[in-house]
């Protein structure tokens, strides 16, 4: 309740602080005293008199305005921007050049911050930016600089210091990444975020610059994003040289994807009702010679760029159900296989017939593929070649799942429209919900309109038992996270589905043991 009262507080003051600043405030003053001495005598020109600077010192009008010294703040943060964040590192570099101190640039984004603007609108991720920049500044020091860089990225320049080393910096990005993930309460519900911590010390820039700095924070806060969530990375030369390659990833990863390099992975479904295997989520990796598993986020953008999305589709397709016959043959009982598919794959309009075609090559029946399709898709799509396609692979027999639920505000009509057989929840709806209630009565409601609407549910993202056993308790059918697996090649999922099923085929005993 304190929380709210401070954040409502937050947001009055923010309205007012618009009202009540800037040119046209000064030009309306006089003409307001004047009308309302007029209109109510030297009552009505004593309570405007006092009345005005009450709300400007509401409104923080006597707290250091923006522009008025030094560069221009945001106006929902109260931060200065990049420029005061490079001036603060070149302050630091000269004192630590003079005296033998050293400093370092930190790098803290919001992730998942696009996701809490689309579904709590604008107005709260203005609190959440609000929040974040309080916190942050709480725990820096005296002498620390905060700046707010855009995109709900923060900046941080540390003040000159004798020792600064590699284990600081990691507590210090670590003390940032807690107090921003602190939950923020939004119309009454706790919203959690994750955050991605990139930083670089002064004895680690070849540089010395406060651009050299933020530019290598910069490529270490990347590196942090591509590994999360809730990553932190430390800018390092070796770090440096694979940004330097990155225009050559394009031709490396199109080479990989055409040499077998890139090959899907598979992570196991499970019910929570018998604990059962009931499918494996086809995801894509890549396999490197030389810098081993390379994560999704790194080269899926660089495959989008040249234009082989449909061709990544293709051979995760193919593993994909020539694992499903591996399993059969293996004797691993596992229904069926879940792919995603792309927009731009949707689109095309022989996708349907390719994917029969495909299934009669593996002598598969439909009903063991399942369609994994982004929410965000299903509430874009009109009345086109995307819709029919779903269509029509429904009525071959082929399984529909709408992924990511809750992200997009797909309709009622549009998950009817497309034939969906099963949602899955979104991980921010799965986070701590054995431990927020707010989680809970969400995922509770989730789980009342499928039932009512005879969908199946999967929680996707679950990672503590706590979560599995919570949900199993509000009634979600089937759960996927790394609580139970991480994704694996194909070669260990039969050796997982057996040890799996004989965990499940002999209970732990419980009970104080006998002894001779």
């Amino acid at each position: 309740m304190a929380q709210r009262r401070m954040l409502t507080l937050a947001i009055v003051r923010a309205i007012l602080r618009r009202m009540m600043s800037g040119p046209q405030v000064l030009a309306l003053l006089p003409a307001l005293v004047l009308a309302a001495y007029w209109a109510g005598g030297e009552a009505a020109l004593f309570i405007v008199a006092l009345g005005v600077p009450l709300l400007v010192l509401i409104a923080g009008g006597f707290e250091n305005r923006p522009g008025a010294d030094g560069p221009p703040r945001d106006t929902i943060t109260g931060l200065p921007p990049a420029e005061a964040l490079e001036t603060a590192l070149e302050d630091a570099l000269v004192a630590c050049k003079a005296k033998g101190l050293k400093t370092a640039c930190l790098l803290v984004q919001i992730e998942e911050f696009e996701g809490v603007t689309r579904r709590n609108g604008a107005r709260a991720s203005e609190v959440l930016l609000e929040c974040s920049a309080g916190r942050l500044r709480s725990a820096l020091r005296e002498g620390d600089q905060l700046t707010y860089l855009g995109d709900a990225v923060f900046g941080i320049s540390l003040r000159a210091v004798p020792q600064l080393d590699l284990e600081a910096g990691i507590q210090l990005a670590a003390r940032l990444q807690s107090a921003t993930e602190e939950p923020v309460s939004l119309d009454g519900a706790a919203v959690y975020v994750s955050a991605a911590v990139g930083f670089c010390l002064s004895a680690r820039s070849s540089v010395k610059s406060g651009r050299g700095l933020i530019e290598r924070a910069g490529i270490a806060l990347d590196e942090a994003r591509r590994n999360g969530p809730s990553a932190i990375r430390a800018y390092s030369h070796e770090m440096g040289k694979i940004r330097q390659s990155h225009d050559s990833l394009v031709d490396e990863v199109s080479l990989a994807l055409e040499n077998g390099q890139i090959r899907p992975w598979f992570q196991p479904q499970i019910s929570t009702d018998t604990g059962r295997v009931t499918g494996f989520e086809a995801l894509a990796r890549w396999v490197h010679p030389e810098r081993g598993v390379v994560p999704p986020g790194e080269f899926l953008p660089a495959l989008e760029q040249a234009g082989l999305m449909e061709r990544l589709g293709e051979v995760i397709l193919r593993a994909a159900l020539q694992a499903v016959n591996g399993w059969d043959a293996a004797g691993a009982e596992v229904p069926c296989v879940a792919v995603n598919f792309t927009g731009v794959e949707l689109r095309n309009p022989r996708l349907a017939d390719k994917i029969r075609w495909e299934l009669d090559r593996y002598d598969l029946s439909a009903d063991r593929l399942t369609i994994e399709v982004l929410e965000t898709v299903v509430v874009g799509a009109p009345e086109d070649t995307a819709t029919r396609n779903i269509t029509r692979l429904s009525e071959m027999g082929c399984r529909i799942d709408l992924d990511d639920f809750g992200t997009g505000n797909a309709s009622i009509a549009a998950i009817r429209r497309f034939a969906i057989e099963r949602i899955k929840i979104d991980r921010s709806f799965i986070t701590h919900v054995d431990e927020d209630v707010e989680q809970q009565r969400m995922v509770a409601a989730i789980l009342t309109m499928a039932e009512r609407l005879g969908l199946e549910t999967l929680a996707e993202g679950v990672e503590t038992a706590g979560e599995h056993a919570m949900l199993a308790q509000l009634g979600c059918r089937h759960v996927q996270g790394f609580g139970i697996a991480r994704p694996m090649p194909f070669e260990q999922t039969a050796a997982w589905v057996q040890s799996h099923t004989a965990k499940l085929a002999s209970p732990p005993q419980v009970g104080r043991s006998q002894s001779g």
